[in-house]
């Protein structure tokens, strides 16, 4: 488990199905994870009995954000689009409720997995992309070294408008954490 002293990070168990069910048919949050179609608990089920094959085998890894204090679920840390040749793979946080927004959990999971990629799996760099409305997004990603390296103009279709969305690249993670960024 990957931990420090605000939430740890673990892996999916079979008891996080019916959070999982949640955040996957929130129609509110398919804007940023690209999705239009709900997902079954069957298969939900599959994509956790099948989490134990690890990144190297299924390109992604999905660890679970448990605050220290209390063991409660707050939200997810994904690894996607894992390139073991290319040493790089995209990053997404969700912190479910906005009652659990702004108090430091996404800031200590992107830290954590940041160390994790640099260090067991040996990454030099993590991406993420993020629309341009959401400035607090940015600003963490940003804060930890990310970069706004490209703009996907007209990118999201909100259904009456269309949003940017910007690409972000932290390279070079190691150097990052040895800049204590990640302190």
């Amino acid at each position: 488990m990957l931990s420090d002293n605000k939430i740890n990070l673990r892996t999916l168990e079979p008891a996080d199905i019916d959070i999982l069910y949640k955040w996957e048919n929130n129609t509110e949050i398919w804007e940023v994870s690209n999705t239009v179609t709900p997902f079954s608990k069957y298969i939900l089920e599959k994509y956790i009995e099948n989490s134990h094959v690890g990144i190297f085998a299924s390109q992604e890894l999905r660890l679970i954000i448990e605050t220290q204090e209390t063991g409660k679920i707050v939200g997810c840390i994904d690894l996607f689009d894992y390139e073991p040749i290319h040493l790089r793979a995209g990053v997404g946080i969700l912190i479910n409720e906005k009652k659990d927004r702004e108090k430091g959990y996404a800031e200590a999971s992107l830290k954590l997995i940041i160390k994790y990629a640099s260090e067991v799996l040996f990454l030099n760099q993590l991406y993420c992309n993020i629309s341009e409305d959401n400035i607090k997004s940015l600003n963490l990603f940003q804060k930890l070294g990310f970069k706004i390296t490209g703009t996907k103009k007209q990118w999201i279709n909100t259904g009456t408008d269309f949003k940017d969305e910007h690409f972000l690249q932290c390279t070079n993670i190691n150097e990052q954490i040895t800049m204590n960024k990640l302190q």
